[in-house]
Parts: C-alpha cells; sequence; structure tokens
C-alpha cells in the first residue's frame, strides 16, 4: 500500500495534475479577491467567446472529441444560466432553475465525457453526443420558460455569491473525486483539465450574481479545457505512448543542456525478441511497461528516456559513474525482482472451428484433466525480467554528450557479451557482476 501511494503521489503525477489547469485557476481566483481585475464585462465576454471557439477549433482538428464536448457543455450550461438569471438569480425564478439544473448536469457530463474513448469527428461518434446534450437543453429550457411567471425580486434583495443546494454540491463532490482519482492514476492532460474546468465552473455558478466575475470563471473554464489539447498534443510529441517515458526528441533536447559532469546510462532489457516472438507483442508491450515503471523510479537524481524498441537512456545531470553506479545497481536489482506473471494458456494455440466443436463432446471425459491442467497454468513460475546496462560520465578527454553516449553503448555490448543482467562502466571504475537470470 506504501508503495502504491509511492506511486501516485510523486513529483511527475503532482506536476501533470497542477499545471496547467491548477496554475490557471488559482491566478483567477487572485484576481477576483485582489481587485485587479479591471476588463469590462464586454471585454471578458469576447475573451470568452474567443477561447471557447478557439478551443472547438483545436478539438477539431486535433480530433479531440472529449474535449470538444466538454467545452460544448460548458456552453450550453453558461448560456442557460445568464440567459435565464440575467445576474440575478434568487430562489422561485426561472434563473434559479436554470442554476440549478447545469449545477446537476455538468458534473454529470464531466463524469460521462471522462468515461468515453476518442473517436475523432465522424458522424457516427458525435452524432449521440450532441443528440444527448441538445435533448438536456431542451428540457432545462421548457422547465425554465415554465417557471418564469415568477415576480423578480429587487436588486437590493439579490446577494453577489449564490447558495448552490445540496443535490448540486453532491453531484461536484462526486465529479471531482471521480476526476482527481483518474488523474492521478491515468495522468492524461485532459482528465486533469476536466478536473480544474469543472472546479472553474463551479466557481462562476457561485458568482452568477456577479457577472464579471462570472464571466472571468467561465472563461478560465474553457482555457483550461482549449490548452489541454496542446498539453497532450506536446505529450505525443515528447513522451512515449505506451510507456508514458520522454521519448527520443526530449532525450536529444535534453542532451543539448547537458554541461560537465553528466553521465550516460544505457538500458537494455535481455531477450526481449524472445519475449515477443514466444509469447506475443502484447506481453512484449507489459514487459515494456513494467521496465518503463522501474526506470521512471531511478534515483540519484537520474531521468529516464524510451529512445526506442526495448533500449532506454537514463541522464544524470551532474553526477559522475562513481555517483550513480549504486543507483543504477539498485535500479537492476529491483528490475530482476519485479515478478511478471502470464495468463494461464495461450489463446492461439486453442483449437478452431470443428476441432473445437468436438472438443466441447468430449468436454465432460476430460474435465479432470482440465482441471489439473488449469492449476499447473496458475500454480507456474513467474517470468523473470532482467536488463543490461551501460554507463558513461563526460571527462575532460571526453566531454560530448555523443561520445559519452557511444561510450556507454560500448559498456552495454560488453554487459551483453559477459552474460546479461549486469552493469558495465566505461570508466576504469567498478564493474558489477552478478549471477546472468533466465526468461522464465
Amino acid at each position: 500500500m506504501q508503495g502504491w501511494s509511492k506511486t501516485i503521489w510523486n513529483r511527475t503525477t503532482l506536476k501533470a495534475l497542477l499545471l496547467p489547469g491548477g496554475v490557471l485557476l488559482l491566478s483567477a481566483v487572485v484576481l477576483a479577491y485582489s481587485g485587479w481585475l479591471t476588463l469590462a464585462l464586454p471585454a471578458l465576454s469576447f475573451l470568452y467567446y474567443c477561447a471557447l471557439i478557439g478551443g472547438m477549433l483545436l478539438a477539431w482538428r486535433f480530433h479531440s472529441s472529449r474535449t470538444f464536448s466538454a467545452l460544448l457543455v460548458v456552453f450550453l450550461a453558461e448560456t442557460a444560466v445568464s440567459t435565464f438569471g440575467g445576474g440575478h438569480i434568487s430562489p422561485a425564478t426561472a434563473g434559479w432553475t436554470a442554476l440549478q439544473a447545469a449545477a446537476v448536469l455538468v458534473p454529470l457530463n464531466f463524469i460521462l465525457i471522462a468515461l468515453m474513448h476518442e473517436r475523432g469527428f465522424t458522424v457516427s461518434s458525435m452524432a449521440p453526443v450532441v443528440l444527448f446534450l441538445f435533448v438536456q437543453s431542451v428540457i432545462v429550457a421548457v422547465i425554465c420558460v415554465a417557471g418564469e411567471g415568477a415576480p423578480a425580486p429587487h436588486p437590493h434583495h439579490i446577494a453577489a455569491t449564490v447558495a448552490l443546494p445540496g443535490a448540486a454540491l453532491l453531484a461536484f463532490a462526486v465529479a471531482a473525486i471521480f476526476l482527481l482519482s483518474r488523474s492521478l492514476l491515468i495522468r492524461k492532460p485532459v482528465d486533469s483539465a476536466l478536473l480544474w474546468s469543472l472546479a472553474a465552473f463551479f466557481l462562476s455558478l457561485q458568482f452568477a450574481n456577479t457577472v464579471r466575475i462570472a464571466t472571468m470563471y467561465s472563461t478560465t473554464a474553457a482555457c483550461i479545457l482549449a490548452i489541454s489539447i496542446i498539453e497532450n498534443s506536446y505529450l505525443l510529441a515528447y513522451h512515449d505512448e505506451l510507456t508514458s517515458l520522454p521519448s527520443r526528441r526530449a532525450f536529444n533536447d535534453a542532451l543539448l543542456r547537458l554541461q560537465e559532469p553528466f553521465s550516460i546510462a544505457v538500458v537494455d532489457i535481455d531477450h526481449f525478441k524472445r519475449f515477443n516472438d514466444t509469447y506475443g507483442h502484447d506481453t512484449g508491450d507489459q514487459v515494456l511497461r513494467l521496465v518503463a515503471t522501474n526506470l521512471a523510479r531511478v534515483t540519484g537524481g537520474g531521468q529516464a528516456y524510451r529512445c526506442g524498441g526495448e533500449e532506454f537512456t537514463i541522464l544524470f545531470p551532474g553526477k559522475t559513474t562513481a555517483e550513480v553506479v549504486d543507483h543504477l545497481e539498485k535500479l537492476r536489482v529491483a528490475i530482476q525482482c519485479s515478478e511478471f506473471y502470464m495468463r494461464s494458456g495461450d489463446r492461439r494455440h486453442t483449437p478452431r472451428g470443428p476441432e473445437r466443436r468436438n472438443q466441447r463432446t468430449r468436454g465432460r471425459a476430460r474435465k479432470a484433466d482440465a482441471i489439473r491442467q488449469l492449476a499447473q497454468d496458475k500454480s507456474s513460475s513467474p517470468l523473470s525480467v532482467t536488463v543490461s546496462i551501460g554507463v558513461a560520465s563526460a571527462t575532460e578527454a571526453n566531454p560530448y554528450a555523443d561520445l559519452v553516449l557511444q561510450a556507454a553503448d560500448k559498456a552495454l555490448y560488453r554487459a551483453k557479451e559477459n552474460g546479461r543482467n549486469r552493469l558495465e562502466s566505461a570508466s576504469v571504475g567498478r564493474r558489477t557482476r552478478v549471477k546472468t537470470a533466465g526468461i522464465a
């Protein structure tokens, strides 16, 4: 349980959660309470529509149907509240009904959007979403029009903030807990953007009677969603989608910023081709994720990158080989001790067609054999995943990153030639020798 907590609450996860949505919302709160917000309402409305339309165009261009749907939800809810409320919301009015509906429907819609799969902008994928939101809007409009006959209170009796009903607070709380948990586990920009956008919209509802403040928070909600598309594009460009580690492009950029001293370690999964050939590419992907999870936790100030295939690289800025070798050895042992269990049986070897149907007719006669086989599968020993590591450091004679990387590659080849599952250094320093571990 403690290891799981460390995995959730690490620097990378918190950074992905708080940036940029949390910072944008905090900036909006500071502007609202400090009195620094000097823009007039028309200017704020212009910014709101710029953020909304710009976000929708970005979502369409980058095929982000979830972000587009969230922006549409914010637009419909804000339009309903401003149309029927007009900045004078109090109980027993049409504006109050619209606010209650928005306060309940927006959190529930955000939960549904978070559970959606990205399917692009096709008619078959977007039509159900648009129809669903259209039906909601019609129902809310009919209910609000039916209650428009109530007399509006005198402006002096209208509070600056609106106390949301209990059902709305419960809906926001459930949605916030769900989106927070999803953001911590999945760490995708869209999920964290949904969380912070929901928080911004919650504040816009609370300040519905202060139109400038409410418009500012609605603008913040739209900006958070729009910026999440840019963040997601950045991740696709600089991070490996399978392992979530920084990719080769990020590694090349980091090399340009290195200053002596620094160390580079090259990590390669032992016998990785055998995993793919024996168990299939799905198992190979699971092995890559297992190794990447351990690499992401490397100590000593190292940053891991996936440079392609089964090869990874770790940069240690400001560290020499002597300072990083213990951390790399700890990493190697951690990967070796990470047990990898296969699912019982391989479906590719299961007979198909008539042969399978014939086996069903003989199933009762072979029930005991099947039970024994299942027990053997469950008790089978786990697969052992190991890595070989080569490390090199910048020196006065070899200060260039590309030469240090070549030296680390040579050390990696030496580690493989000497039996794999070992750490080799390109310098005259220590070499770590261990008993070579098999795959299974």
